[in-house]
């Protein structure tokens, strides 16, 4: 699996509509509410054999309320 931290952010008014839309869909790991730039982060893992970008595409960008996402793909944990 390869791990992902995807910061959202989301247009005004509509974080709690997004993070709600999200934990319904089960395809992250972690889910917070963050201060700065972004509204929320999210920790996910995506099926080995996946194509990363067409598995947030299909299954993350697709949800009312984002304006924005900005992700980080892990390679190895210390």
């Amino acid at each position: 699996m390869v791990c992902l931290f995807v910061q959202i952010r989301c247009k005004p008014g509509t974080a709690y509509d997004v993070a709600d839309a999200i934990a319904l869909r089960e395809i992250h790991s972690e889910l917070y509410s963050v201060s700065g730039e972004f509204d929320l982060l999210m920790k996910m893992y995506v099926p080995e054999g996946q194509d990363v970008g067409r598995y947030i595409n299909d299954n993350l960008l697709n949800v009312p309320g984002i304006e924005r996402t900005y992700t980080t793909q892990t390679f190895k944990a210390f």
